[in-house]
């Protein structure tokens, strides 16, 4: 008997449904699911290691004081 039309996904099928795109924390800039992150999704905050571990606002506070 064929699976076929059952709801069962082959491989090379369909993708599933992502979750909605989130801002990051730190940059304020869109970004998207990826795989890696599937588990835990709802803790991501962050969209690199750098706006994580505080690299990017460091930079944009040296850029506004240079430029002030």
């Amino acid at each position: 008997m064929s699976r076929r039309g059952q709801g069962v996904v082959r491989r090379g099928g369909h993708a599933a449904a992502q979750p909605a795109d989130k801002l990051c924390a730190a940059c304020a800039r869109p970004f998207a699911w990826r795989k890696k992150w599937a588990r835990d999704w709802d803790e991501v905050r962050f969209c690199s290691d750098a706006c994580r571990d505080g690299r990017f606002a460091r930079a944009t506070a040296a850029r506004q004081k240079a430029g002030d």
